[in-house]
């Protein structure tokens, strides 16, 4: 926020930030854990106020401690058993935070079966409105969606809520709850987002989040989103914030991340090839790239250049005065860094060949200090254990002798070797204290002197500074330019493909003025090139669908529905494979490759196909809806756009606008 408001003052002149941190109605976080020993749910504060600041509750950390050892003491309390206990202490409604889909729609369906929280005339009033939502929806498509399995649920004071469900489920779910008819909703992340469903207490599940690829810790700013529906407000004195037990995830971070936190505000402003043919139609290059430059993003970008460029500053000026510092202690400068740090491995071998040379009973040491080795361990980085002069004990790697360390002579171990018995350790000590080393010859092994070591000791530290250094430099370099620099890379690329001349338009560049999807660039010039030439309405649909469905990262490749698509696709992978090559080489963001994934879907249901014969598993009803919804704006505007396929276009989408689809876009 502090940023966003320099940018304001900048554009507008004098501009206040207020801040609000505080909660219309207060918070209490909570840890709930499973003991087996006691065979009972424990609910307890994260937090304990102290002096009026909070810190880790100690009854939580010292009840985990018990935990440790071979045999699990705590576990992860089941959903039903977490609602159970909720309900007993009268946290009830509540928002139960499940990062899966199918994660939810089990939950609802098992703790239902379970328990009921409604009376009979709520049950009665919930089925009368679940009625009331759906009556637009036709009774063939109702089955198709599971319609009475997910009332039964819904009667018993029970949902879930997510992306997957079509938007009249959501939408009963949220006047039910509002309405306070439904007492526990197992929902995703999406529920945080602008839905007015305050509740008692939010169950947060888990604090891991998979991403599509790896599985993230959520970000104090993603529990402050996610806690935000805690609290009725003139209802409740405070709201509840349950986090669950997780072995993975240490106490300590449960609260880092349950500590008050927002999210940094970012600008998602870039520069599109819509959008700078646009600006060319409406403005001169001057006057575009003032507003480009005016923009937040720009203001940002310009500000993490500076940022970078001092601390690329006072990386080098750190380097240049440790380097000194380096020659002033040595007594010379180190003029080949790498040649010094290429030493060192060597250094590093002359210590470990040195320790696998020694044997229980050998005396090691310099002028100063002895040590006799009572145990000598194995492997590649074996440690000692020595015994000084004053019967103490310690275990040391190779890298930590003693500069100047060498063998100096041997000691006969006395019988029975009991190296941890202090009658033993104190007469070795006093064997010890009176060895006179043996005449050393310089062949013998040792370690390398103190001078060698402190060279080393500082090329290592240079070595880690210059590296620094040198990322520093090159996020600088990575971060130079901003917004006005990116909108050049694209007119040069919409240039070279013939969509400008100069500042001015080509037809091509008229014609992708109207095109406003994610893939505006790539879509035009499908059409230039004249792949969809020939192709029937349903056909069209298939294709169309590659520019909006997007696949998550665990999802199976899919296939075109025909060949005639499948070879329009393969040509249209080939256009995009050509853009994305020209983007990598102008130095652009490279456009998403086109996805088949829902191209059979799209085909089926344009042929007229119901939806109860083309539903499958892998397809949840809400992101069948929602992506046939995108579908059909995209048609919209190669309609609009495009004479030579705007009737095809049109035939599409009266097909795809039906049914369920149809149904989707009725606010």
């Amino acid at each position: 926020a502090g940023e966003f408001t320099e940018w304001m003052r900048e554009r507008r002149g004098a501009v206040d930030l207020i801040s609000e941190t505080r909660r219309p109605v207060p918070l209490d976080s909570h840890y709930m854990v499973f003991d087996r020993h006691r065979d009972r749910t424990e609910l307890l504060p994260i937090f304990k106020d102290a002096g009026g600041k909070a810190k880790l509750n100690p009854q939580v950390t010292s009840l985990l401690r018990k935990g440790r050892g071979r045999h699990r003491r705590f576990a992860v309390p089941r959903r039903l058993e977490v609602v159970e206990h909720l309900n007993t202490l009268g946290l009830l409604p509540t928002i139960y935070f499940i990062f899966s889909r199918a994660g939810c729609d089990q939950a609802a369906q098992r703790v239902a079966a379970a328990r009921t929280f409604t009376t009979d005339d709520e049950a009665q009033l919930i089925e009368a409105h679940a009625a009331a939502r759906t009556a637009h929806l036709d009774t063939a498509d109702l089955a198709a969606l599971g319609y009475e399995t997910w009332v039964d649920v819904l009667r018993r004071g029970v949902g879930a809520h997510h992306a997957g469900m079509v938007p009249a489920f959501k939408e009963t779910v949220e006047d039910l709850f509002a309405g306070g008819y439904l007492k526990v909703v197992f929902a995703t992340e999406t529920l945080a987002l602008g839905i007015n469903m305050p509740a008692r207490t939010v169950v947060i599940e888990r604090l891991t989040k998979f991403t599509g690829e790896t599985h993230e810790l959520l970000q104090p700013g993603d529990y402050t989103q996610l806690t935000g529906r805690a609290g009725r407000r003139g209802i409740d004195d405070a709201g509840t914030a349950v986090v669950l037990y997780s072995p993975h995830v240490p106490f300590d971070k449960v609260a880092a991340i349950a500590a008050t936190g927002s999210h940094p505000l970012r600008s998602g402003f870039q520069p599109t090839y819509n959008m700078a043919v646009n600006l060319i139609a409406n403005y001169g290059r001057e006057r575009a790239e003032e507003l480009l430059g005016a923009s937040f993003a720009e203001f940002a970008a310009a500000r993490r250049r500076r940022g970078l460029d001092a601390e690329t500053a006072r990386q080098e000026a750190d380097f240049t005065e440790a380097r000194a510092r380096a020659a002033a202690e040595l007594g010379v400068d180190i003029d080949d860094l790498d040649e010094t740090l290429a030493a060192s491995s060597a250094i590093d071998a002359s210590s470990l060949t040195f320790v696998q040379s020694l044997h229980p009973g050998d005396v090691i040491g310099t002028d100063q200090q002895r040590s006799v080795v009572l145990v000598r361990g194995y492997g590649t980085r074996p440690r000692l254990l020595l015994l000084d002069e004053e019967a103490g004990l310690r275990r040391v790697k190779p890298e930590d002798l003693a500069p100047g360390t060498s063998l100096q002579g041997t000691l006969t171990l006395p019988e029975p070797f009991q190296p941890r018995e202090p009658i033993f350790q104190h007469d070795v000590a006093a064997e010890l204290r009176a060895f006179r080393p043996e005449t050393v010859s310089p062949d013998e092994a040792q370690t390398a002197t103190e001078s060698d070591v402190m060279a080393v000791k500082w090329a290592k530290r240079l070595d880690r500074r210059r590296r620094e250094m040198t990322r520093v430099r090159r996020r600088a370099e990575r971060a130079v330019g901003g917004i006005v620099d990116d909108f050049g890379r694209v007119l040069r690329l919409l240039d070279d493909w013939g969509y400008v001349d100069g500042w001015s338009l080509t037809a091509k560049g008229e014609r992708l003025r109207f095109v406003y999807t994610e893939l505006d660039l790539l879509m035009t010039e499908s059409v230039e090139r004249s792949l969809f030439d020939g192709l029937s309405p349903q056909e069209l649909a298939a294709v169309v669908s590659g520019f909006v469905y997007e696949a998550r990262s665990n999802d199976e490749p899919g296939d075109w529905p025909t060949a005639a698509v499948a070879d329009v696709g393969k040509r249209l992978v080939a256009v995009s494979d050509e853009l994305r090559g020209a983007e990598a080489a102008g130095r652009l963001p490279e456009s998403r490759p086109i996805d088949p994934g829902f191209s059979e879907a799209a085909y089926y249901w344009a042929g007229g196909t119901q939806l109860m014969d083309l539903f499958e598993d892998e397809f949840a009803a809400g992101d069948f809806v929602r992506t046939c919804r995108q579908l059909l704006d995209v048609l919209r505007q190669l309609r609009d756009a495009f004479p030579s396929v705007a009737r095809s276009a049109g035939e599409a989408i009266r097909a795809i606008d039906r049914g369920v689809v149809a149904a989707g876009g009725i606010e």
